[in-house]
């Protein structure tokens, strides 16, 4: 296993920690300037919120997601990057709603 192989399973492994170990959940959604949509669900983790699930919901009907299971495609990938609802363009939206998108 060379280098870049161990870093995408460390971050895999990172994501899939803080997923699987989380009691606590938040769910946002984000429009972006294309008229697509976007689905988040965040966990606390030492007082950031990090994404560990993400559906892109395109203008044009499609569905991209984005897990510890599936970091990133052609399309896009799984933020790396903390979120805040405070300075962030999010709304605060129904774990049911996510979950409708992401099984969807």
């Amino acid at each position: 296993m060379d280098d870049l192989e161990r870093n995408a399973a460390a971050i895999m492994e990172y994501y899939r920690a803080i997923d699987k170990g989380a009691t606590l959940r938040h769910y946002f959604r984000h429009a972006d300037e294309e008229g697509g949509l976007w689905y988040l669900e965040a966990v606390p983790v030492r007082g950031e919120l990090i994404v560990v699930k993400q559906a892109e919901l395109t203008a044009a009907g499609r569905l991209y997601r984005y897990s510890w299971e599936h970091l990133e495609d052609e399309h896009g990938g799984l933020t790396d990057q903390a979120i805040d609802p405070e300075q962030d363009p999010l709304e605060t939206i129904p774990a049911e709603e996510f979950q409708r998108v992401w099984t969807r």
